[in-house]
């Protein structure tokens, strides 16, 4: 980024930006296009029609050279390259330039074209930044007193009304265009603000429902999945109980151990799925589980520790309450998913601790790995923003996202400066209490 763009208030811009600026380039070259027509049709009308004497040859080289600049402007837009705030505010300021030549050719402050000064103001309103407005509608103010000190030095027309700033109708002209000048910027600005902000919102809308579809279409093919693995896990479990009171299992201790195994992952699996369905609206006839805070986050890592009995799981919690909660699967699932991504980053050691304060229920996982690359920060909350290299991954931190937006919370990440990274999930407490929350937990 330029100094001058850093000057004129231009951030770097994406390609949306790049064409917008583009087409408002286009949109000054036909503007000029107009305004050379106009003042060869009022030349023409006020040497023929009015007998005015004009310096025709020096108004006749203004537009001469703001053809030829509107011819270049026009092979520049052929170049396809980036349009900048600098290119847009340049371009009005010729148009100014060659405004204020004519005006001075043609009477000055008495001519009374010198109105289309506000048009410039006007265009660099919507076309510029708030800073760059401000310039435009100085420098147009600037030009427009100039008009009037160097009214002797220039040509009149016979309408002259005579008198220079000592004039009051010429005061009150000046004074008149800058507040029009002023009143200009700061509405059209400040509209222009709210076009923009009202663009920014939708745009965020319609990426929020293309993410929430994508949910959606996740959630049914989840909704499904379990529904077909529920059978053949039933089978499996009865299978493996029979086993269980098989003589030749029965026989041998180490088998019938092995069996046992097999049937708490096969129950585990019947859990995982359940949970899939819970949280597809698919309550099976069950309950909704009722648990103090203390004990759902206790029962969360028990579980999480008993499924992966190599973990190095640092827990803590500094909870004062035992106020009656939801033991909601989804938030469940989104402690597994940062729990298993930092037991990959870092097998070593893994610490999680949870604070309640003014109602606010804070969980922060933290690991010693190398850390979230810049890209995956920059896109937090974006499907499939992954470093591993694999097709389908990169949804764990997406999800966990949009489920702690639905609980009215937030989820964030950063990476700390002694190493490692730590995510941090927030939101009230009373997202998760249930609405007769007076009954005994369970």
């Amino acid at each position: 980024m330029s100094g001058a763009e850093v000057f004129l208030g231009r951030e770097a811009s994406g390609d949306g930006s790049h064409v917008a600026g583009r087409q408002n380039l286009r949109l000054l070259v036909q503007l000029r296009w107009i305004a050379v027509l106009g003042q060869v049709l009022a030349i023409v009308v006020a040497v023929s029609g009015f007998s005015l004497a004009l310096p025709l040859s020096d108004m006749a080289t203004v537009v001469v050279l703001l053809i030829v600049y509107n011819f270049f402007s026009q092979l520049r837009l052929k170049w396809h390259l980036p349009v900048s705030q600098v290119e847009l505010f340049l371009a009005l300021l010729v148009d100014v330039m060659a405004l204020t030549a004519q005006l001075y050719l043609s009477g000055g402050v008495t001519n009374p074209f010198i109105f289309l000064y506000l048009l410039q103001v006007a265009l660099a309103a919507v076309l510029l930044r708030r800073r760059t407005t401000w310039m435009m509608a100085g420098v147009t103010s600037a030009a427009f007193a100039g008009l009037v000190l160097t009214r002797h030095h220039g040509y009149t027309l016979p309408l002259d009304l005579g008198g220079g700033l000592d004039s009051p109708f010429v005061l009150g002209m000046l004074v008149c265009y800058a507040l029009n000048a002023a009143l200009l910027a700061i509405f059209i600005t400040r509209i222009m603000h709210n076009v923009r902000t009202r663009d920014a919102r939708l745009a965020a809308l319609r990426q929020r429902a293309s993410e929430e579809e994508h949910i959606v279409h996740m959630g049914l093919l989840a909704s499904g999945a379990a529904h077909e693995l529920g059978t053949p896990l039933a089978t499996l479990d009865v299978i493996l109980g029979d086993w269980t009171h098989a003589s030749a299992v029965t026989a041998d201790p180490e088998l019938l151990q092995d069996v046992r195994d097999m049937q708490a992952q096969v129950q585990r699996c019947k859990t995982i799925l359940g949970g899939i369905l819970m949280s597809a609206g698919e309550m099976r006839g069950e309950a909704l589980s009722r648990t103090t805070v203390t004990a759902f986050l206790d029962s969360l890592v028990a579980q999480w520790r008993q499924a992966h009995p190599g973990a190095r799981l640092r827990y803590s919690r500094t909870i004062d309450s035992d106020e009656v909660v939801i033991a909601d699967q989804g938030l469940r699932q989104i402690v597994f998913n940062v729990l298993n991504n930092a037991l990959e980053a870092s097998p070593t050691l893994q610490q999680f601790t949870a604070v309640l304060e003014n109602g606010q229920l804070t969980l922060e996982i933290r690991d010693q790995g190398p850390g979230f690359v810049q890209d995956v920060l920059r896109s937090l909350g974006k499907p499939y923003r992954t470093t591993k290299g694999q097709p389908g991954r990169g949804l764990g931190l997406f999800l966990s996202h949009k489920v702690a937006r639905s609980l009215s919370g937030t989820l964030s990440a950063n990476n700390l400066p002694e190493g490692g990274a730590c995510v941090t999930i927030r939101f009230p407490l009373s997202a998760l209490t249930p609405e007769d929350a007076d009954e005994p937990a369970e």
